[in-house]
């Protein structure tokens, strides 16, 4: 998976992958500080009614508010300590490859822009600020962030490539 097989696709250069994590970490932090200049904590801006808010809330669990209420007074240490952790094998990963093909590049670079907002946020805050709020009804998705989404995106292009190159 982490290395381009047998032409099936070119490989993405590093400055590629090294621009789209830059990216992703800058489009981030910079829609958190606009949502946090802009929005009261708690607010709900409605943007499309019926299906997506821009809403204000800290979250200090992780991706999609997974422990969010655990009272442990060592979970924003744990959490970035796992952050951390994976952030570092994600690096790894990266690094120890001879080369990337563009899917397994692009997914790296996006997962490690993406973990890099959430763990500076949560280093500097205890918490993380998510604010797109997408509903059916009565029906939300837990709330999440443009690192959430990066995140997301780069683990399905991970598998995407695993699965279209037989591993």
């Amino acid at each position: 998976m982490s290395e381009a097989s047998a032409g099936r696709t070119r490989p993405i250069p590093r400055k590629y992958c090294v621009l789209v994590a830059l990216a992703t970490f800058i489009a981030d932090q910079t829609s958190k500080l606009l949502i946090k200049s802009s929005v009261a904590s708690g607010a709900v801006i409605p943007v499309v009614p019926g299906f997506f808010n821009i809403t204000h809330t800290e979250n200090p669990g992780v991706a999609f508010s997974l422990f969010s209420t655990s009272p442990s007074p060592l979970k924003t240490f744990a959490l970035i300590a796992l952050s951390g952790v994976l952030l570092v094998a994600v690096l790894v990963v990266f690094w120890r490859a001879r080369s990337l093909a563009w899917p397994t590049g692009l997914g790296l670079s996006l997962i490690l822009g993406g973990a890099a907002s959430n763990l500076a946020d949560r280093i500097r805050y205890g918490e993380v600020l998510d604010f797109l709020d997408f509903y059916i009804r009565s029906y939300h998705w837990p709330t999440f962030n443009v690192a959430d989404s990066a995140i997301v995106v780069g683990a399905g292009l991970l598998i995407l490539d695993a699965l279209r190159s037989g591993s």
